[in-house]
C-alpha cells in the first residue's frame, strides 16, 4: 500500500510541474487532446499501460 501512495504522489508531482511550470503548453495540450480521434487516446493510452507495466516489471522485478 506504501508503493501505491508513493506512486500516486509522484504523479502529482509530475502533474504538478507540468501545470505549473509550463500552463501555456498544458493548455496546448489539452487542446490537441481533444481534436485527436478517441481511437488515438485509446492507443496511446494502452501503450502507456504497458510501458508503466514493464517499468514496474523491471524496477520490482
Amino acid at each position: 500500500m506504501a508503493d501505491f501512495l508513493a506512486a500516486i504522489g509522484l504523479l502529482l508531482v509530475v502533474e504538478g510541474l507540468i501545470y505549473g511550470g509550463f500552463p501555456v503548453l498544458a493548455k496546448q495540450l489539452a487542446q490537441t487532446i481533444l481534436e485527436m480521434p478517441e481511437s488515438t487516446l485509446r492507443v496511446i493510452g494502452l501503450c502507456s499501460i504497458a510501458a508503466g507495466v514493464g517499468v514496474v516489471w523491471l524496477v520490482r522485478g
